[in-house]
């Protein structure tokens, strides 16, 4: 998990914080030694932290928590005291208190504090999440979904075969089904949970396909917006908003809401920039084979290794 934390930690050090408000330095290292592999040292480091005593120290506790079990009790104890929360050692029910209050601000300088923490689990999430990046959305609340960006490959002008050659699928199955301009195409749910994004155009139209298996949502894109000459590409980036995907978009780096169609962290915000959806129709594949008989289907060769 934190294979990067020697290469990371003397990189990190070097990294600015940017803040209008005053930053205490100690503080940024405290909480940053917090996520040592040393066991006293991460002790140490969650005590000189206890001791502001102020709940703006609740945001890099309730991060830690899951990473380090041994301390998770110790950790619960300091956030009840400091929030008033009457919850035990259960890391997402300390998310969901902090979805809550967002009243309850981290302290200055809590940007450096997420990218060192995100940074030793992989330095290519720092990409995404910086010291100083525009954020429409709380930083606190970005979690880590367990893989490295592009860990889930997205699928880039994928293969698409007729109807009459998907004997591979079970007339049951679920299709992600989109017709732009007279062209039908099916995405079977059974590939995109291998992959998540599929980056398309039909009907002469530049889409991405953003599925989020967590919450089950499939939404459709037009990837072209208003104003740009070359149609965004899309990856998932491994980090996770209230349990749904922050996708990031391959130009810039920005992450944005699979949900909204906006960049919510990066570069983009504030641009204005928001994608247009389409419709997506999620049903059988023996229903949307019968109502569209000329349809494509995607194929199973996706350049990616998956089990089928």
């Amino acid at each position: 998990m934190f294979r990067y934390l020697a290469l990371a930690f003397g990189l990190f050090l070097a990294l600015p914080a940017h803040s209008q408000e005053p930053v205490d330095q100690a503080l940024v290292r405290a909480a940053t030694d917090m996520f040592t592999m040393n066991d006293k040292a991460r002790a140490d480091a969650i005590e000189k932290l206890a001791a502001r005593n102020k709940p703006d120290i609740a945001a890099p506790l309730i991060e830690l928590m899951p990473f380090f079990p041994g301390n998770a009790d110790r950790i619960a104890e300091i956030l009840r005291q400091i929030t008033g929360a009457d919850i035990k050692t259960a890391w997402f029910e300390w998310m969901l208190w902090q979805e809550a209050n967002p009243q309850i601000r981290p302290f200055a300088g809590y940007d450096t504090v997420k990218a060192r923490f995100l940074g030793q689990i992989n330095l290519d999430f720092l990409r995404f999440v910086y010291p100083g990046v525009a954020s429409e959305i709380r930083l606190e609340e970005i979690a880590w979904g367990g893989l490295a960006p592009d860990g889930i490959p997205a699928l880039v002008n994928p293969k698409f075969t007729p109807a009459s050659e998907g004997s591979w699928l079970h007339d049951n199955e679920l299709v992600f089904g989109v017709s732009i301009n007279g062209d039908n195409r099916a995405y079977p749910q059974r590939i995109m949970d291998w992959h998540e994004m599929a980056n398309d155009v039909v009907g002469g139209v530049p889409v991405a396909l953003a599925y989020c298996t967590l919450c089950g949502a499939a939404i459709l894109y037009e990837t072209l917006p208003q104003g740009r000459v070359l149609p965004f590409e899309f990856g998932s980036s491994g980090l996770l908003y209230r349990s749904n995907k922050l996708m990031y978009d391959r130009q810039s780096d920005s992450l944005w809401s699979q949900l909204t169609g906006k960049p919510v962290v990066g570069k983009l915000v504030g641009s204005g920039l928001e994608l247009k959806p389409r419709p997506v129709v999620v049903t059988r594949w023996q229903y949307w084979r019968t109502l569209h008989p000329d349809t494509q289907v995607l194929s199973l060769d996706t350049g990616h290794p998956q089990i089928v």
